[in-house]
Protein backbone atom coordinates (compact mmCIF):
# COMPACT_ATOMS: atom_id res chain seq x y z
CA UNK A 1 0.00 0.00 0.00
CA UNK A 2 1.56 3.46 -0.74
CA UNK A 3 2.44 5.75 2.08
CA UNK A 4 -0.93 8.39 2.60
CA UNK A 5 -0.09 10.50 5.17
CA UNK A 6 1.65 13.86 4.51
CA UNK A 7 4.58 15.42 6.82
CA UNK A 8 5.98 12.61 8.34
CA UNK A 9 6.08 11.13 11.98
CA UNK A 10 9.57 10.63 13.87
CA UNK A 11 9.03 7.01 14.38
CA UNK A 12 10.83 4.52 17.17
CA UNK A 13 11.18 1.27 17.63
CA UNK A 14 13.99 -1.50 19.18
CA UNK A 15 14.74 -4.63 20.48
CA UNK A 16 14.04 -6.46 16.84
CA UNK A 17 16.07 -9.53 18.15
CA UNK A 18 15.27 -10.90 14.54
CA UNK A 19 17.18 -13.73 15.01
CA UNK A 20 13.61 -15.27 15.76
CA UNK A 21 11.70 -16.07 12.94
CA UNK A 22 8.85 -15.04 14.43
CA UNK A 23 10.37 -11.18 14.59
CA UNK A 24 12.06 -11.15 11.40
CA UNK A 25 8.71 -11.73 9.74
CA UNK A 26 7.26 -8.61 11.78
CA UNK A 27 10.30 -6.77 10.89
CA UNK A 28 9.79 -7.26 6.89
CA UNK A 29 6.46 -5.68 7.47
CA UNK A 30 7.48 -2.78 9.08
CA UNK A 31 6.34 0.16 6.16
CA UNK A 32 6.11 3.61 6.78
CA UNK A 33 2.75 5.83 6.72
CA UNK A 34 4.47 9.08 4.46
CA UNK A 35 7.72 9.01 2.07
CA UNK A 36 9.02 11.57 4.87
CA UNK A 37 9.03 8.77 8.16
CA UNK A 38 12.22 8.74 10.16
CA UNK A 39 12.78 5.81 12.14
CA UNK A 40 14.90 5.45 15.15
CA UNK A 41 16.23 2.34 15.96
CA UNK A 42 17.03 2.22 19.55
CA UNK A 43 19.14 -1.22 20.03
CA UNK A 44 19.26 -4.77 20.00
CA UNK A 45 18.38 -5.92 16.42
CA UNK A 46 20.43 -9.03 16.53
CA UNK A 47 23.10 -10.90 17.85
CA UNK A 48 24.61 -11.22 14.28
CA UNK A 49 26.33 -8.53 11.89
CA UNK A 50 24.54 -10.05 8.88
CA UNK A 51 21.59 -10.40 10.83
CA UNK A 52 21.77 -6.64 12.06
CA UNK A 53 23.02 -5.42 8.39
CA UNK A 54 20.03 -7.16 6.75
CA UNK A 55 17.32 -5.21 9.41
CA UNK A 56 19.16 -2.01 8.83
CA UNK A 57 19.43 -1.70 5.57
CA UNK A 58 15.88 -3.12 4.63
CA UNK A 59 14.76 -0.29 6.74
CA UNK A 60 16.82 2.43 5.49
CA UNK A 61 15.19 1.02 1.93
CA UNK A 62 12.20 2.33 3.35
CA UNK A 63 12.21 4.66 5.76
CA UNK A 64 13.38 8.45 4.80
CA UNK A 65 16.11 8.68 7.40
CA UNK A 66 17.39 5.41 9.99
CA UNK A 67 19.16 6.93 13.03
CA UNK A 68 20.47 3.43 15.13
CA UNK A 69 22.47 3.25 18.53
CA UNK A 70 23.63 -0.10 19.82
CA UNK A 71 22.27 -2.45 22.87
CA UNK A 72 24.45 -5.18 24.12
CA UNK A 73 22.98 -7.50 21.74
CA UNK A 74 25.21 -5.85 18.58
CA UNK A 75 28.05 -5.68 21.20
CA UNK A 76 28.01 -9.43 22.20
CA UNK A 77 30.84 -11.84 19.97
CA UNK A 78 28.64 -15.08 20.74
CA UNK A 79 30.48 -18.13 18.58
CA UNK A 80 28.12 -18.48 15.95
CA UNK A 81 28.67 -15.14 14.59
CA UNK A 82 31.18 -15.17 11.77
CA UNK A 83 32.49 -11.89 13.46
CA UNK A 84 34.55 -12.59 16.21
CA UNK A 85 35.85 -8.94 16.89
CA UNK A 86 35.11 -7.03 20.67
CA UNK A 87 34.60 -4.51 22.42
CA UNK A 88 35.22 -1.23 20.66
CA UNK A 89 36.21 -2.98 16.94
CA UNK A 90 32.95 -4.61 17.22
CA UNK A 91 31.23 -1.33 17.45
CA UNK A 92 33.94 0.41 14.95
CA UNK A 93 32.43 -2.42 12.72
CA UNK A 94 28.95 -1.63 13.26
CA UNK A 95 29.28 2.02 12.59
CA UNK A 96 31.00 1.49 9.32
CA UNK A 97 28.81 -0.79 8.52
CA UNK A 98 25.83 1.75 8.90
CA UNK A 99 27.82 4.55 7.20
CA UNK A 100 27.60 1.98 3.78
CA UNK A 101 24.59 1.75 3.94
CA UNK A 102 23.33 5.73 5.08
CA UNK A 103 22.60 4.63 8.31
CA UNK A 104 23.11 7.55 11.13
CA UNK A 105 24.72 6.54 14.35
CA UNK A 106 25.89 8.27 17.63
CA UNK A 107 29.44 9.06 15.80
CA UNK A 108 27.61 11.02 13.02
CA UNK A 109 26.38 14.52 13.03
CA UNK A 110 23.14 14.68 14.79
CA UNK A 111 20.28 15.16 12.63
CA UNK A 112 17.85 17.80 12.92
CA UNK A 113 13.75 16.88 12.53
CA UNK A 114 12.07 19.54 11.25
CA UNK A 115 8.39 18.08 10.96
CA UNK A 116 5.54 18.60 13.32
CA UNK A 117 7.01 18.78 16.92
CA UNK A 118 10.24 20.14 16.07
CA UNK A 119 12.89 21.32 15.24
CA UNK A 120 14.57 19.09 17.22
CA UNK A 121 17.86 17.49 17.16
CA UNK A 122 18.10 13.72 17.10
CA UNK A 123 20.86 12.65 19.71
CA UNK A 124 21.57 8.77 19.40
CA UNK A 125 23.27 8.21 22.31
CA UNK A 126 26.39 5.22 23.21
CA UNK A 127 26.59 4.75 26.72
CA UNK A 128 26.64 1.09 28.06
CA UNK A 129 25.92 1.03 31.77
CA UNK A 130 28.66 0.89 34.83
CA UNK A 131 26.72 -1.27 37.84
CA UNK A 132 24.83 2.27 39.34
CA UNK A 133 21.60 0.79 39.82
CA UNK A 134 22.69 -1.01 42.11
CA UNK A 135 20.23 -3.99 43.88
CA UNK A 136 18.45 -2.50 47.28
CA UNK A 137 21.10 -2.99 49.88
CA UNK A 138 24.46 -3.19 47.58
CA UNK A 139 26.97 -0.71 48.30
CA UNK A 140 29.34 -1.95 45.55
CA UNK A 141 29.33 -3.11 42.39
CA UNK A 142 30.81 -6.84 44.15
CA UNK A 143 27.89 -6.85 46.04
CA UNK A 144 25.32 -6.45 43.45
CA UNK A 145 26.46 -9.23 41.34
CA UNK A 146 26.50 -11.58 44.16
CA UNK A 147 22.96 -11.00 44.51
CA UNK A 148 22.30 -11.62 41.04
CA UNK A 149 24.31 -14.59 41.01
CA UNK A 150 22.85 -15.48 44.07
CA UNK A 151 19.01 -15.29 42.72
CA UNK A 152 20.05 -16.71 39.61
CA UNK A 153 19.58 -13.68 37.41
CA UNK A 154 22.64 -12.48 35.71
CA UNK A 155 23.00 -10.93 32.38
CA UNK A 156 24.71 -12.13 29.53
CA UNK A 157 26.41 -9.54 29.07
CA UNK A 158 28.95 -10.52 31.49
CA UNK A 159 29.89 -13.43 29.01
CA UNK A 160 29.55 -12.06 26.00
CA UNK A 161 29.99 -8.51 25.62
CA UNK A 162 33.06 -7.84 26.02
CA UNK A 163 35.02 -3.82 27.07
CA UNK A 164 38.39 -4.05 24.71
CA UNK A 165 40.92 -2.43 24.98
CA UNK A 166 39.12 -0.92 28.24
CA UNK A 167 39.64 -3.27 31.14
CA UNK A 168 36.13 -3.09 32.52
CA UNK A 169 32.82 -2.66 31.16
CA UNK A 170 32.08 0.86 33.74
CA UNK A 171 35.25 2.10 32.14
CA UNK A 172 34.14 2.11 28.55
CA UNK A 173 30.69 3.58 30.23
CA UNK A 174 32.45 6.29 31.59
CA UNK A 175 34.52 6.94 28.47
CA UNK A 176 31.25 7.10 26.56
CA UNK A 177 30.23 9.36 28.79
CA UNK A 178 32.87 11.79 28.80
CA UNK A 179 32.73 11.61 24.81
CA UNK A 180 29.08 12.30 24.53
CA UNK A 181 28.99 15.17 27.51
CA UNK A 182 31.40 17.22 25.55
CA UNK A 183 29.86 16.91 22.09
CA UNK A 184 26.36 17.75 23.36
CA UNK A 185 28.72 20.98 25.20
CA UNK A 186 28.81 21.96 21.90
CA UNK A 187 24.67 22.39 21.13
CA UNK A 188 23.52 25.98 20.31
CA UNK A 189 21.91 27.33 23.46
CA UNK A 190 17.82 26.37 23.63
CA UNK A 191 18.52 23.42 21.19
CA UNK A 192 15.50 21.20 22.08
CA UNK A 193 16.41 17.36 22.18
CA UNK A 194 15.07 13.55 21.24
CA UNK A 195 17.47 11.42 23.20
CA UNK A 196 17.92 8.60 22.24
CA UNK A 197 19.69 5.28 24.09
CA UNK A 198 19.29 1.51 24.44
CA UNK A 199 19.38 1.92 28.04
CA UNK A 200 16.92 3.82 30.06
CA UNK A 201 18.82 7.40 31.32
CA UNK A 202 16.58 7.11 35.15
CA UNK A 203 16.73 4.47 37.22
CA UNK A 204 13.42 4.69 38.18
CA UNK A 205 11.63 3.04 35.09
CA UNK A 206 13.77 -0.33 36.05
CA UNK A 207 11.29 -0.22 38.90
CA UNK A 208 8.47 -2.22 37.18
CA UNK A 209 11.18 -4.90 36.51
CA UNK A 210 9.88 -8.34 37.72
CA UNK A 211 13.74 -9.30 38.74
CA UNK A 212 14.81 -5.72 40.28
CA UNK A 213 18.60 -7.05 40.63
CA UNK A 214 18.79 -7.14 36.53
CA UNK A 215 18.55 -3.09 37.02
CA UNK A 216 22.63 -2.79 37.61
CA UNK A 217 23.10 -4.12 34.10
CA UNK A 218 20.28 -1.18 32.57
CA UNK A 219 22.08 2.33 33.06
CA UNK A 220 23.97 4.39 34.19
CA UNK A 221 22.91 7.52 37.18
CA UNK A 222 24.82 9.84 35.50
CA UNK A 223 22.24 10.47 32.75
CA UNK A 224 19.62 11.05 35.47
CA UNK A 225 19.45 14.60 34.70
CA UNK A 226 20.13 14.80 30.78
CA UNK A 227 16.46 14.83 30.03
CA UNK A 228 16.66 18.59 32.00
CA UNK A 229 20.16 19.21 30.95
CA UNK A 230 19.88 19.00 27.28
CA UNK A 231 16.16 20.07 27.05
CA UNK A 232 14.37 16.73 25.78
CA UNK A 233 11.26 17.19 24.18
CA UNK A 234 11.30 13.38 24.47
CA UNK A 235 13.59 10.45 25.34
CA UNK A 236 13.66 7.09 23.74
CA UNK A 237 14.73 3.75 25.01
CA UNK A 238 14.45 0.13 25.33
CA UNK A 239 16.13 -2.87 26.93
CA UNK A 240 13.29 -3.75 29.35
CA UNK A 241 11.42 -5.51 26.74
CA UNK A 242 8.28 -3.47 28.54
CA UNK A 243 6.79 -0.70 26.22
CA UNK A 244 5.03 1.87 28.37
CA UNK A 245 5.59 5.41 28.56
CA UNK A 246 6.55 7.40 31.19
CA UNK A 247 6.93 11.18 32.18
CA UNK A 248 9.41 13.09 34.29
CA UNK A 249 9.64 16.53 34.37
CA UNK A 250 7.32 17.01 31.97
CA UNK A 251 9.23 14.93 29.27
CA UNK A 252 8.24 11.98 27.88
CA UNK A 253 10.20 8.69 28.11
CA UNK A 254 9.34 5.63 25.43
CA UNK A 255 10.15 2.17 26.03
CA UNK A 256 9.89 1.39 22.64
CA UNK A 257 10.97 -2.43 22.41
CA UNK A 258 9.12 -5.44 20.45
CA UNK A 259 11.07 -8.25 22.57
CA UNK A 260 10.75 -11.51 22.59
CA UNK A 261 8.58 -13.43 20.70
CA UNK A 262 7.18 -15.25 24.31
CA UNK A 263 6.87 -11.99 25.67
CA UNK A 264 4.74 -10.26 22.83
CA UNK A 265 2.84 -13.19 21.52
CA UNK A 266 1.05 -13.28 25.21
CA UNK A 267 -0.38 -9.98 24.49
CA UNK A 268 -3.63 -9.02 23.65
CA UNK A 269 -2.85 -7.53 20.23
CA UNK A 270 -0.25 -8.98 18.10
CA UNK A 271 2.82 -5.86 17.58
CA UNK A 272 1.82 -2.94 15.17
CA UNK A 273 5.05 -1.61 14.26
CA UNK A 274 7.23 0.91 15.55
CA UNK A 275 5.64 4.12 18.07
CA UNK A 276 5.24 7.54 17.06
CA UNK A 277 7.02 9.80 19.11
CA UNK A 278 6.66 13.08 17.35
CA UNK A 279 4.03 14.81 16.21
CA UNK A 280 2.90 14.16 20.04
CA UNK A 281 -0.43 12.37 19.76
CA UNK A 282 -3.70 12.26 22.01
CA UNK A 283 -3.17 10.85 25.65
CA UNK A 284 -4.94 7.39 24.22
CA UNK A 285 -2.24 7.13 21.95
CA UNK A 286 0.36 7.01 24.98
CA UNK A 287 -1.84 4.65 26.64
CA UNK A 288 -2.43 1.96 23.75
CA UNK A 289 1.11 -0.04 24.53
CA UNK A 290 -0.28 -3.10 23.13
CA UNK A 291 1.90 -3.80 20.67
Amino acid sequence: MAPSRTGGELLAVSDLHIGYPENRKLVEGFVPGSDEDWLLVAGDVADRVEDIYWALRLLKERFSTVVWVPGNHELWTPQQDTVQLRGVARYELLVEMCRRIGVITPEDPYPVWSGEGGPVTVVPLFLLYDYTFRPKGAQTKEAGLAMAHEAGVVCTDEYFLHPDPYPTREDWCAARLALTERRLAELAPGTRTVLVNHWPLVREVTDILRYPVFAQWCGTVHTADWHRRYQAAAVVYGHLHIPRVNWFDGVRFDEVSLGYPREWQRRPKPPRGPRPILPVGPPERDADLAW
